[in-house]
């Protein structure tokens, strides 16, 4: 009886250890689904479209993305870089309001944007006609930057998306130990100098984990790009499907976007090489160097200005537009939409960045082949249009359904009807596959500063892999995950072209709706639900901030 009991809890720490892998394969089967039915249509399909649109378009496709992503990744680093740095390292007067404005800007949707400053700097807008009242000229007297063209794409793209690289470059400044820091100085190196070689380099991970976002979402929008009549390999993707309702070519153009994304993961691995933290022996806080003057005023001017372009005048821009408008953002249809997007918002933070937990774990303490094609899977939904990875998803769940269902008929007489095509849950599958690899590219940024010692020390004690995760991992990586949270909860808030397929009959979204009305030319009324996304984005922005310096002062206080 003792030998049954004993191979039966044999048996069932086998199955439990076996337990997350089973799940992390069945979940990156999920992942590659999409892909996978992109590739049967490219394949199977016609090439008579796509060989059209190498004769015609593609070229222009081709440049302007890659335009597009250099502009938009470089700018992007170097303002979430610097102001991570000068708010992390540095005090002045404003620093700690300027800590939660500049991640303002993230709960911005990107065409919300552009709807907003075409409205001011079009032909018609306030800025170009009092220009005209002012100095009498007509139209064609003076030159006017125009807005709709690919450099107002990427400044409006840039606007939005600095943020990534803001939070994660600031959370690792954050956990830095001055101890390497002085050692530079103390080499003959100033405080720059010492920035540049020894702070820089070790905050890398996260900065490359942050721009690699910034580039899969630039590659992927399609909102501003549409918007202002710029041709990428988005819109044409979305031209293919909806205009010449072609798939294949559709699929044929998303294997463009795939590739895009391979090349900049694989570049980011190629940089980051074999680098690792160089950990100190005891954690010492970063001292502030306090900046007045002509010094502190640059400070806050660098950190000012990007937050005041992306949200603080869009926010006034968009009021002034939704003042007079019919939507009211109390009316019960609105709160509606209201619940309807933090519902989807909170069921897909929580699944995406536990699912980048598990996936981020496995490859950390188990280094095989399987456990980094996983983590590769997960990195390649977010280049990936929402309404591509939507279509993917679609046609096999729905096959499976009508399979089912005809099975079921035929069988039992019963109808089973649609269990999953048309279902809140393939839905958040959908923003699941979407927004990975912003959750793992935050868990990478905080799992690379864990000294690997602490593993160790914790398996001589006796601790296994989930108590590692559990009682080690999981408290220093409370800043990193809840940066994680909050990116996929405001990225879902934000997501149209997935919503719009996928939803459930009468299931509308505040982005949906934000869409409808801009669609029709109703930009005033397109503002309100534009201001609600906003509103509802600020909370956890405040929040993620205010854990964040506590969790600092905790480490403060600690060392």
């Amino acid at each position: 009886m003792a030998e049954t009991t004993t191979s039966f809890r044999r048996d069932r720490l086998t199955w439990v250890s076996k337990l997350p892998w089973v799940v992390a394969g069945l979940v990156a089967l999920i992942c590659v689904l999409p892909h996978i039915s992109v590739l049967i249509a490219a394949f199977m399909g016609s090439t008579e479209t796509l060989q059209s649109l190498v004769e015609t378009v593609l070229g222009r496709y081709t440049q302007a993305t890659l335009v597009l992503l250099v502009a938009v990744v470089v700018l992007s680093t170097i303002i979430g870089t610097v102001t991570a740095w000068l708010v992390t390292t540095t005090e002045f007067r404003g620093r700690r309001i300027m800590e939660v404005v500049l991640v303002l800007p993230l709960a911005f949707p990107a065409y919300v944007l552009a709807y907003a400053y075409t409205h001011v700097l079009d032909h018609p807008g306030i800025v170009q006609s009092s220009l005209r009242a002012v100095t009498g000229w007509g139209p064609r007297d003076y030159w006017f930057p125009e807005i709709r063209s690919l450099a107002g794409a990427a400044a409006m793209l840039t606007l939005v998306l600095y943020p990534y690289v803001y939070l994660l470059a600031r959370a690792a400044f954050a956990s830095q130990s001055a101890t390497t820091f002085y050692a530079a100085q103390s080499l003959g190196k100033t405080r720059l100098g010492a920035f540049w070689q020894v702070s820089l380099p070790m905050a890398r991970p996260a900065i490359a984990s942050g721009a690699m976002l910034v580039g899969m979402e630039t590659i992927a929008d399609f909102g501003t790009v549409s918007y202002f009549g710029v041709q990428t390999f988005a819109v044409g993707i979305y031209s293919s499907w909806f205009s010449f309702a072609d798939r294949a070519a559709a699929a044929q153009l998303s294997l463009g976007l795939l590739a895009f994304a391979l090349l900049l993961a694989i570049i980011e691995r190629i940089n980051r090489g074999e680098a690792r933290y160089a950990f100190g022996r005891k954690f010492e806080p970063m001292p502030r160097v306090h900046l007045s003057g002509s010094a502190g005023v640059l400070a806050l001017i660098a950190c000012f200005l990007p937050a005041f372009l992306g949200a603080i005048l869009p926010i006034l821009m968009l009021s002034k537009m939704a003042i007079g408008s019919e939507q009211s953002l109390l009316s019960p249809r609105y709160l509606h939409f209201a619940k309807n997007s933090v519902t989807l918002g909170i069921c897909a933070a929580i699944i995406t960045v536990a699912v980048a937990l598990l996936f981020g774990s496995l490859a950390r303490y188990r280094k095989s082949w399987f456990a980094t094609t996983v983590l590769y899977i997960g990195r390649l939904g977010y280049a990936v249009p929402g309404g591509v990875i939507a279509v993917g998803l679609l046609v096999p769940f729905a096959f499976f359904d009508n399979t089912l269902d005809a099975y079921m008929r035929e069988t039992f007489d019963i109808s089973t009807g649609l269990l999953f095509t048309g279902s809140i849950w393939l839905l958040v599958c959908a923003y699941m596959i979407r927004f990975l690899a912003a959750a793992i590219g935050a868990y990478e940024g905080g799992a690379a500063v864990i000294n690997p010692n602490m593993d160790a020390a914790a398996r001589v004690l006796g601790q296994s892999e989930w108590g590692l995760l559990r009682q080690v991992h999981f408290p220093l990586l409370r800043p990193s995950l809840f940066t994680a949270l909050l990116i996929v909860f405001v990225d879902v808030m934000k997501e149209l072209p997935a919503t719009l397929i996928m939803r459930p009959f009468n299931f509308d979204t505040l982005a949906v709706q934000a869409h409808r009305l801009a669609a029709d030319e109703r930009l005033a009324g397109a503002a309100v639900p534009s201001l609600v996304i906003v509103a509802i984005g600020t909370l956890p922005v405040i929040l993620l901030c205010r854990r964040i310096r506590n969790e600092q002062g905790q480490i403060k206080e600690g060392a």
